[in-house]
């Protein structure tokens, strides 16, 4: 069976960490999130089954988030708020979520809602299973643990390598121009567009046979980069 892959938002760090610990403990795949900024850069590369997400959180919070992203994708929402009354939970079923949990809960209620929530949509996970493994000629891309592997040997891969597959990995077959690559990755101040060509550059000698006449990492004219597995 394959584990669904949850996105956490919250802004109190505690709480991120032991929400992720017990997902991850009751067999869920859990990616973390501080605001909404991150969040959208997250969602912006990787495919997620649910979102769970905190209302009050610091400049863009939940209930404005969650109206944002109903207007580019039908991501499963659960959010968290501390507030409790009708009207606030009005708010964010309008805004598009599919359930409301307020603080404090019982960490089973909340895997009660995770659960059912997504039993409500199993149609869309067996309609388009993701390909959980790229094969990249004599190269494989574990898209879940986000390891890249030559036969039997794990090829190491730096942070910003690990962070460029990911990105290219969610959109396998589709060019991701340097501007973008640039913004998801998160790093504006150092990661201009000629540094991505650099590491592009050592990401390519990594997964290619001929890393000066890429098959797999390509260059697309006028467009960026894109991978093409087979």
């Amino acid at each position: 069976m394959i584990e669904a892959h949850l996105l956490v938002v919250d802004d109190d760090e505690r709480i991120r960490g032991l929400l992720q610990k017990f997902l991850v403990r009751n067999g869920y795949l859990v990616t973390v999130a501080r605001d909404a900024g991150q969040a959208r850069k997250l969602l912006a590369g990787l495919e997620f089954d649910l979102i769970v997400l905190d209302v009050m959180m610091p400049g863009e919070d939940g209930i404005a988030l969650t109206r944002a992203l109903r207007k580019q994708m039908q991501t499963p929402i659960l959010l968290l708020t501390a507030k409790g009354e009708a009207a606030n939970r009005i708010e964010g079923l309008e805004a598009g979520a599919d359930d409301y949990l307020v603080k404090p809960f019982e960490p089973k209620e909340l895997l009660l809602r995770v659960g059912a929530i997504l039993r409500r949509v199993p149609q869309a996970r067996a309609a388009e299973p993701a390909p959980r493994v790229l094969h990249l000629g004599g190269v494989r891309y574990d898209l879940d643990r986000g390891e890249l592997w030559r036969g039997t040997d794990l090829v190491r891969l730096t942070a910003t390598e690990a962070a460029l597959m990911r990105l290219f990995a969610a959109a396998a077959g589709e060019a991701i121009s340097r501007e973008r690559l640039v913004a998801d990755l998160g790093r504006e101040e150092a990661a201009q567009e000629r540094a991505v060509d650099v590491q592009i550059t050592r990401l390519r000698r990594k997964i290619e046979d001929d890393p000066k006449a890429p098959r797999y990492l390509q260059t697309v004219r006028g467009e960026g980069y894109m991978l093409a597995p087979d």
